[in-house]
């Protein structure tokens, strides 16, 4: 099957440096051993949310934002949102899948349309 590249975005319970490093680490940990491959790590920090948000019995209201790049099987998928919405440290985790490109081809830009050729053709 074949692999596709994801993000995933995750907002978390913020608790310090120590606990969000952890929460960071189990959930790329739960990724490699799904057999993942993890292109990128990207930390947010913590910031103010836009509402309240309640989740294991708890309100919040502000929370550590962090994205994920890996490839993985899109089978794996549920598995990772299971396993995500029972971790007590993330509030609201989401799976993206991204667009592969469809060609390598770069784009030419704008191309001057030649004036002089259709000036001269109405003239004939």
């Amino acid at each position: 099957m074949e692999r596709a590249l994801t993000q995933m975005f995750c907002l978390h319970n913020w608790g310090g440096d120590t606990e969000t490093a952890a929460a960071i680490r189990r959930t790329v940990e739960a990724l490699l051993e799904h057999g993942a491959v993890v292109r990128n790590l990207e930390n947010l920090g913590e910031r103010t949310l836009p509402y309240k948000m309640s989740k294991h019995n708890q309100r919040h209201s502000s929370g550590g934002y962090f994205l994920v790049d890996f490839d993985a099987r899109p089978t794996i998928i549920p598995t990772m949102l299971d396993h995500l919405g029972r971790d007590i440290d993330v509030i609201r985790p989401t799976i993206l899948k991204h667009r592969t490109p469809t060609t390598d081809e770069t784009c030419p830009g704008l191309v001057q349309p030649n004036y002089e050729e259709k000036l001269y053709s109405k003239r004939k």
